[in-house]
């Protein structure tokens, strides 16, 4: 009999709900070795690969998020993918027994959240966006805890909901301490050269990458920082026949994913990115300065959120992508790596603002939730 205590992590459809709730459990079977982990998710998200390819305990469910662009057509099938779900998660949870579920958004942590509310499971949700998204404000009233990481996003939660609160941050991997110049030696970069990072998502940002491209044009020769560009995969192949068109230049380093981003954010004075949670979460725990490009199109306009909360803290740039050229990146990019005080002062904001123990705290503070040892499940 497996006399662990079961706990479900709910969250998914995007790997910016997904792998909050993984550093979670990881978090939480630190502080609890009598853990018993289980994952439900959905599956069309990508917890369907992640979750089986890490061999984690887990349940997908067919429920599906809201087509922004399809119309009521498009969203025909939603309701009873809810439904659906919902039925399956009932009967999955009587079994289970589960002693506490931790939402971490996302379309596929609702049936999870709204299941263990009707049981009366402890409930605790994660919110990493300035402004909730539509899981977590449905939950919110019912929660136990609600770690937020944006204190903005406090006040689009009901105000009944407001004593469950803590500002914990978002959990990402602790920054270690590492000289610079080893960080770019290792990622085959020149060690005593400035570096500007540039990402767009696992998956690349095409609007990202024309902007960069442009830069990497008006820069011209030697602008006097090198640039490692992570390009997305699938956009690799143009990024590299562009350069080749700008002569090659030997201060731009293209790859189509960065595997060791510890380095990276070690190596770098300045980060261009899209304005996801878990990016800048990483970026203010790293004490690194950034121009941020919100998606646009991300639900709510939550990345726009995120990216005003941050220059509004002083720990980074917003640049919309309405107002987003070639010409403009690269005289954003050219003030701030000419001038040291303004990253300075950028990454000092940063550091206060990030939280990079946020799993851990998150975790001590879910562990309250649990019966002790000697209780028992």
């Amino acid at each position: 009999m497996d006399r662990r205590i079961p706990v479900v992590f709910s969250g998914g459809g995007t790997g910016g709900h997904l792998y909050p709730a993984l550093a979670l459990a990881d978090a939480l079977g630190a502080l609890r070795p009598d853990l018993r982990p289980v994952f439900l998710g959905a599956r069309r998200g990508v917890e369907a690969r992640v979750l089986p390819e890490r061999g984690a305990e887990h349940l997908l469910v067919p429920i599906r998020g809201l087509d922004r662009t399809g119309g009521i057509r498009g969203n025909l099938g939603v309701p009873w993918s809810v439904v659906r779900s919902l039925g399956q998660v009932l009967r999955w949870f009587r079994g289970l027994q589960p002693q506490l579920v931790v939402v971490t958004g996302g379309y596929a942590g609702a049936p999870a959240g709204l299941v263990a509310a009707g049981l009366g499971i402890p409930l605790a949700l994660q919110e990493q966006n300035a402004v909730p998204g539509l899981t977590t404000r449905i939950l919110a009233g019912r929660a136990r805890q609600i770690h937020l990481a944006y204190p903005e996003a406090g006040e689009r939660l009901p105000a009944g909901a407001r004593a469950a609160i803590r500002i914990s941050g978002n959990p990402v991997r602790p920054p270690v301490a590492r000289d610079p110049g080893e960080a770019r030696r290792a990622l085959g970069l020149d060690p005593r050269r400035p570096t500007v990072l540039v990402v767009g998502g696992s998956q690349g940002s095409l609007a990202l990458n024309r902007a960069v491209t442009g830069l990497v044009r008006e820069a011209g020769g030697d602008p006097g920082y090198q640039m490692l560009w992570s390009t997305g995969p699938r956009h690799l192949a143009a990024v590299e026949a562009s350069l080749r068109e700008a002569g090659d230049p030997s201060w731009v380093h293209a790859t189509g994913y960065i595997d060791d981003m510890p380095s990276a954010l070690a190596a770098a004075d300045l980060a261009v990115s899209r304005a996801g949670a878990m990016a800048t979460s990483e970026f203010l725990a790293w004490g690194l300065p950034a121009v941020l490009v919100p998606l646009p199109t991300a639900a709510a306009d939550h990345q726009t959120r995120n990216a005003q909360a941050l220059e509004e803290a002083g720990c980074a740039v917003h640049l919309p992508e309405t107002d987003l050229d070639g010409a403009m990146l690269a005289r954003r990019v050219r003030e701030l790596m000419a001038d040291p005080e303004a990253r300075s002062r950028m990454a000092r904001s940063a550091t206060e603002r990030g939280r990079p123990e946020a799993a851990r705290e998150i975790a001590e503070a879910l562990a309250t939730l649990l019966p002790t040892p000697e209780d028992g499940a």
